[in-house]
């Protein structure tokens, strides 16, 4: 399994954040509409996985989707933005349900979701989630099927200006999470997705790593640092109350 991105709930729009990340020399773009959910994007791709900017457009629209993922935005966003969650890409969707349900996993069955971009095309996925409480547990992963394989993607995407080659010198390294049982929590996610351990707080993706940390302070557990390898300056970047270890 790979981390296909991570979810960062923003407050400003995806031109304020594209305009934010390219004036620091990164090349992100506008991505586009998710109208049936009221929500709008910004990204930013690495060789295997991006960050998604996601951000309200019309709350009425939001606050009807009932949809997992909106939801955990919406409770996120009355604290302020910040991380909400990470996908996992898969290419056996529908077999994957059907793995956790075996397991006594209950899900909300694969959905079909789409986003119509600046240019007017509409991109097309499906998704899977966990069916659990939004609160201040840490989220579930939750996973996609591209509609494309990774490779015809990656193609689309460099011709429509979306990546460039400065994109494809960046790899997400590892996401941090702060949880309040580090170890339950990673013997849970083992046993959900099978993924590896390699040592007591990380499991691993193929493509990047899982570090579970201990909660120290507040209630809320999520993703708290991303930490991202090819950028020319190394600093650490605090950005709409989440923070970016550039290297």
């Amino acid at each position: 399994m790979y981390l296909d991105h991570i979810v960062h709930h923003v407050t400003k729009t995806p031109e304020e954040v594209a305009i934010d990340w390219n004036v620091n020399g990164v090349h992100s773009v506008i991505g586009g509409q998710h109208t049936h959910w009221g929500t709008y994007n910004a990204l930013l791709y690495t060789k295997t996985s991006y960050i998604e900017w996601l951000a309200l457009e019309h709350k009425e629209i939001a606050e009807n989707a009932n949809h997992p993922l909106i939801n955990l935005m919406l409770l996120d966003l009355k604290t302020g933005p910040g991380f909400g969650t990470i996908c996992i890409r898969t290419t056996t969707i529908d077999e994957l349900c059907q793995q956790l349900e075996r397991k006594g996993i209950e899900t909300t069955g694969v959905l079909h979701a789409e986003r119509k971009t600046t240019s007017g095309l509409i991109r097309k996925w499906k998704m899977l989630f966990v069916k659990e409480e939004i609160g201040d547990a840490l989220p579930t992963p939750f996973f996609i099927e591209w509609e494309e394989s990774d490779e015809d993607r990656y193609q689309l995407l460099q011709e429509d200006g979306t990546i460039d080659e400065s994109n494809l010198q960046l790899n997400i390294s590892a996401c941090e999470f702060r949880v309040r049982n580090p170890k339950e929590l990673m013997n849970k996610w083992k046993r959900y997705f099978d993924l590896v351990e390699e040592d007591e707080h990380i499991l691993l993706l193929r493509n990047t790593k899982l570090v579970f940390k201990q909660l120290e302070n507040g209630t809320k557990e999520r993703l708290t640092a991303v930490h991202i390898e090819g950028f020319k300056d190394k600093e650490t970047l605090i950005y709409e109350q989440a923070m970016y270890h550039c290297q």
